[in-house]
């Protein structure tokens, strides 16, 4: 049975509670700033305002529009760069063969920006959603296979070796000791992964796109409608945080025994 510490809730409470503190005392700082004539109007809305522009664009459909093109660009190009990457990651990690074929190819083209990729796709794939797609697997699949050769390579030796004195071997030693110990690297390159996703589409939908968050912010900026832009801003911000707070959850589904080291408490 797992034990808690005394006055563990109490804490964990109070650390929820600060969690929702900090972003709403923010939001009141700018708020109080804007009211006070400390920023100007026409660049910094305050966020009553900037609220009650979401509202309308949500209630319209308009940024429903938007935000469910960007949202099937950003699931299909996450989910055609994360499962190569977790495959090959793993391959790489575990194999020398595998390490010494593909890592000074990973070498050699991960530090390419990969929003630079966008003009080559373009010349490849046209104007249609393949571009946006592939931009985004490329960007996602050098996060989660690096972060998923580190996790196999930096494996506890003893894991393996305590495996092996149970029998365990090939596929039974990868489905019991190896995967598990990876899983903890895995979605830490998911969670990266998402938040370059998020990055890249938006970059992408600047340039080669009519709909999606990235384009409502562009064409906001072009014709000065401020509200509206921050409008798109807000949307990827929330984007951001319900995508990490969904992989946190599944991330504590699949690995209930792998506890955050958070520091003194």
């Amino acid at each position: 049975m797992k034990q808690t510490k005394p006055g563990g809730g109490q804490t964990e409470s109070l650390y929820r509670l600060l969690s929702i503190a900090s972003p709403l005392f923010f939001l009141l700082l700018w708020e109080g700033a804007v009211r006070l004539g400390w920023l100007d109007y026409r660049f910094f809305p305050p966020p009553s305002t900037v609220l009650t522009y979401f509202v309308r664009l949500l209630f319209s459909g308009e940024l429903w529009n938007h935000l469910s093109i960007s949202l099937l660009r950003i699931l299909a190009g996450f989910a055609l760069g994360t499962l190569p990457a977790v495959i090959l990651g793993l391959l790489m990690g575990w194999f020398r063969l595998f390490h010494a074929l593909f890592d000074p190819l990973v070498a050699a083209t991960y530090p390419v920006p990969k929003i630079a990729l966008l003009p080559l796709f373009l010349i490849w794939f046209g104007l249609g959603e393949t571009t946006k797609i592939a931009t985004i697997a490329v960007a996602v699949f050098f996060v989660v296979l690096i972060t998923t050769v580190n996790g196999v390579r930096q494996i506890d030796p003893v894991l393996i070796e305590a495996g092996q004195s149970y029998g365990a071997r090939g596929w039974r030693l990868f489905q019991k000791v190896i995967l598990p110990a990876t899983l903890p690297a895995i979605f830490t390159g998911l969670r990266l992964g998402l938040g370059v996703a998020l990055l890249v589409i938006v970059g992408a939908e600047f340039v080669a796109s009519n709909r999606g968050i990235g384009y409502l912010i562009w064409i906001s900026w072009s014709t000065l409608a401020v509200n509206k832009m921050y409008v798109g801003l807000i949307t990827i911000s929330l984007l951001g945080l319900l995508s990490t707070w969904g992989l946190e959850q599944l991330r504590r589904r699949l690995m209930p025994w792998a506890e955050d080291f958070h520091g003194p408490r």
